[in-house]
């Protein structure tokens, strides 16, 4: 049976790891990309820690990590912001895309019969 093992690095032990869902506030899932959503829509670090159920000095410590770190950061979170909005595009087509293929159907040659003797009998109406 294959295992899945999770990637995990301390990058500022007790502060800071880094995950394959990138750097997280350690001993969290929650990544130091959405505290800097937060930070960038203006949010002071009280509410971000109220809204994430954190403590304030665990948004304390990645805010200073980010801001130690500023440059390598904003590299990361430029490319974090970038997949993202990739992904959110491809989505949106796909569900645009959706409705035009929920009517096309593929049937086996039995469905298909039963579907147009329903069709038929649709429009034949109630017998008579």
């Amino acid at each position: 049976m294959p295992t899945t093992e999770s990637f995990e690095k301390l990058v500022a032990p007790g502060v800071v790891r880094r995950t394959d869902r990138g750097l997280c506030l350690a001993g969290r899932r929650i990544t130091l990309y959405l505290v800097m959503d937060y930070l960038q829509a203006g949010w002071p670090s009280h509410l971000i820690s109220h809204w994430l159920g954190v403590n304030e000095a665990e948004v304390t410590n990645a805010i200073n990590y980010i801001e130690a770190h500023r440059q390598e950061f904003d590299a990361e979170y430029a490319e974090v912001v970038q997949t993202a909005a990739e992904r959110e595009a491809y989505w949106r087509k796909i569900n645009r895309e959706r409705p035009a293929n929920l009517g096309k159907r593929h049937h086996t040659r039995q469905q298909a019969a039963a579907w147009d003797r329903l069709k038929t009998l649709e429009q034949e109406g109630p017998p008579k």
